[in-house]
Order: C-alpha cells, then sequence, then structure tokens
C-alpha cells in the first residue's frame, strides 16, 4: 500500500504536516510493506530536503498512491478521484462553507476519513492538535495581558523555534496578583494547564477559589458539572449532560464574579447552556476582563466572542455596555483572543506530536485487519456514498 504525504493548499498556507522525516521513518520501519512518498512543498515546516536524506521519494506528482495524508482541507480542484483521504474537512458539523467539498468527495469517489472523527469506541478522539492549542491560547492570553497592561512583551509564538522557546519566554515574565478560571479536563485543557504549572501558577480547589482572596496568582481547573447544574437543584451527573444537556442551566456567574482571566479549554456540545451571555457580561459584579477562548465558537457559550481572530491580528476588545467591537486595550473592555487555528503557530511540535498518535493508532489500522474498528468508525464516505455513522449529512449534501 503506497501513502502519500500530500502538500497543503489552504489558504492562509498552513505549515504543519501528519509525519515528520524522522517518524515518517519509523513508520517504515515499523510496517516495511507500506511504501510512503513526500508531494514536495515550499510551505512545509520540514523541508524536502530533510526527507530526502533519510531515503524518501519527492516528488509532484502522488496520483500513483493509495492513501493521502493531509492536515486541512484540500481544494476540489487538487481532490485525485478515487482514492483514501484523511485530513480535517470541517464537515461533520453541517460548515455550510464545505459542503461542496464533501460532495466532491462523493462524487469522485473518494474515501473520506476525517482527522477529527479517529475515536476509540466510546467516542473519546485519539488524535488531534489540542494539546498545542491549549498551550499556545494559554500563551497568547498572557502576552494580551503583557500587552494591554503594559507589564512585559512576550513575542509571538509563530517567531519562536519550539515549545523550548515557549516555556524559555514566559520565564522572562513576573505576574501580577491575578485569578484565573480554566475550563475543561481534555487536551486542550491540558495544553494550557501546562502553561499555568511552568510558570509556577498555584492550582487551588473550587472551594477555595470561589471563596478566597489570594496574594499571588492562583488559578482553578473546573470540570463541566461545576459550572453547569440541573435546573431542579438534583445532583448533575456528567454522562447525563453529555447525553442530553437540555435539563441544565450555566452556573459559570460564581466564577465570574472573582475571575479576572478566564481561559476557556473545554468542549461545548449542542444544546449544551451558554457559560455566559451578553446580559450576563453586563452584570456590575462580573469581573473578567480577559478572555482566552480556545474553543472559540463564535456568538455562541462565551459572549465575548464576536468573531475568530487572526494569528497576524490575534486580540480585540470587547464592550459589555454595547455588545460591539472596540480596541483589545480600551477602558473597561474584556480583552478577546481568539484564534481558531492556534496549533499553525507551533507547526514543528504540533507535527511531530500528532505524528506519535498517527503512527500509534491509524497506520496499524491498515495492517491488522483495522482490529479496533479505527478505521471503520472514521470513514464518513465509501464508494460514492455516506457511511451509516454520517447519514445524517445527506440532507447537508443534498444542500437542505
Amino acid at each position: 500500500m503506497k501513502f502519500a504525504i500530500i502538500k497543503e493548499r489552504k489558504n492562509p498556507p498552513d505549515r504543519r504536516v501528519v509525519f515528520s522525516p524522522e517518524k515518517l521513518a519509523e513508520a517504515r520501519a515499523q510496517f516495511p510493506q507500506a511504501e510512503f512518498i513526500v508531494e514536495s512543498s515550499d510551505i512545509r515546516i520540514f523541508p524536502d530536503e530533510a526527507y530526502k536524506a533519510l531515503g524518501f521519494k519527492v516528488t509532484n506528482d502522488v496520483s500513483g498512491c493509495d492513501v493521502m495524508l493531509g492536515v486541512k482541507e484540500v481544494p476540489i480542484e487538487n481532490l485525485i478521484p478515487n482514492k483514501k483521504y484523511f485530513y480535517f474537512s470541517h464537515t461533520i458539523k453541517k460548515q455550510p462553507y464545505n459542503r461542496k467539498l464533501l460532495k466532491a468527495m462523493l462524487d469522485n469517489n473518494i474515501d473520506m476519513y476525517d482527522h477529527e472523527t479517529i475515536v476509540k469506541q466510546s467516542g473519546a478522539r485519539l488524535i488531534g492538535f489540542g494539546r498545542y492549542a491549549g498551550l499556545v491560547g494559554a500563551y497568547n492570553g498572557f502576552r494580551a495581558l503583557g500587552l494591554r497592561d503594559n507589564l512585559f512583551s512576550l513575542p509571538k509564538v509563530e517567531a519562536l523555534a519550539d515549545l523550548n522557546e515557549v516555556k524559555a519566554e514566559l520565564d522572562k515574565i513576573t505576574l501580577p496578583n491575578l485569578k484565573i478560571l480554566l475550563t475543561g479536563t481534555g487536551k486542550v485543557a491540558q495544553g494550557a494547564k501546562e502553561i499555568l504549572d511552568h510558570l509556577q501558577i498555584k492550582e487551588i480547589s473550587d472551594a477555595l477559589y470561589l471563596t478566597s482572596q489570594f496574594s499571588e496568582p492562583v488559578y482553578v481547573m473546573a470540570d463541566v458539572m461545576e459550572y453547569n447544574k440541573r435546573k431542579d437543584g438534583k445532583v448533575g451527573r456528567k454522562q447525563e449532560f453529555y447525553k442530553d444537556p437540555t435539563g441544565y442551566e450555566s452556573n459559570f456567574m460564581p466564577y465570574a464574579k472573582v475571575t479576572d482571566f478566564f481561559i476557556a479549554g473545554h468542549f461545548y456540545g449542542n444544546n449544551a447552556p451558554y457559560l455566559f451571555t451578553r446580559n450576563d457580561a453586563k452584570h456590575p459584579d462580573f469581573r473578567i476582563n480577559l478572555v482566552a477562548d480556545i474553543s472559540c465558537d463564535v456568538d455562541g457559550p462565551v459572549a465575548s466572542t464576536l468573531r475568530a481572530s487572526t494569528i497576524a491580528n490575534p486580540f480585540y476588545g470587547y464592550d459589555a455596555k454595547t455588545e460591539s467591537e472596540v480596541a483589545f486595550d480600551a477602558p473597561d473592555a474584556i480583552t478577546v483572543m481568539a484564534v481558531d487555528n492556534l496549533p499553525c503557530e507551533l507547526p514543528k511540535d504540533a507535527s511531530e506530536g500528532f505524528g506519535d498518535m498517527f503512527l500509534e493508532h491509524v497506520i496499524p489500522a491498515f495492517f491488522n485487519n483495522d482490529e479496533r474498528g479505527i478505521l471503520k468508525r472514521a470513514k464518513i464516505t465509501d464508494k460514492g456514498k455516506l457511511t451509516e455513522r454520517f447519514r445524517y449529512l445527506q440532507d447537508y449534501v443534498d444542500g437542505n
């Protein structure tokens, strides 16, 4: 079986790749029956020469390969019919902007496997860039704080070589006394926690966070059952909430009244309560003045996220009174960081981490008869039709 590492063609350019040269060499050693070919790219974080140096063929024509491995959406005009593709298609939530892409994959008889749908039997994701989104998102939040309050000046992550340099820059700063709320417990939140722990910020319990004042920076990591509660006053259960959150309401305001800096590292499910609304942000006791919204659900559960921001211009301000965008350092504004492609800022580390997961969970499935069902669960399209698991997308494909 022939695998191709394909060139990223989406704009703005994405320098990440599924496999670094070293990890691809590991894959070749583990699976000698597989052949790996690299499509030439002038933007990839690892140059063509790095792959050539390890004996890989680098070419402009990968049409002879069976499986195409990419990161971001492949432009319709570059799809090769009758192939298997892996990339983030951004179609499983019926995203309007990619409907034509999914239709084109069906029309071209492409077997589509979305990185987002590579999951365990329980539904938990096996691979992704979540940790790196959390790392960069938390760092960017501190960068915004330093700029806004003239406390310190951190460089952009994209100007640094790797995660070690990111952490070295953080070692140079001194933080003011502030209270930080981190929502979530998954890979994104764990990545953000890595930054907080590197800064040696003290982690405290919910009870202490909500009731006490401190003379040093502190943070709390709040799980979904801590900022949501059942409407009937009974004890909530996480699995029940995930299955059907309609019987729950937000319990976020107690946190908002004591928090300076909010890092949104949670996953937001359909029909779940908003964390805080525009009316909540108007409350005189609402204290949050800085939000690093890594989850970045626009005009949704975090009211201050009016739009996604960019790596070039990562910060803006939210005026709660007028519900409008203002300068990120405007008086009384909530400063917002809502970049929606954060791992792109750390392409080397993100690619290396992604390759570890892809080699562990995905490549073996091609050679062990998919014994864990990973490929079967991940497959969205098969021989020009939606698979049973993704049949709910048919009305989306049809444009209804």
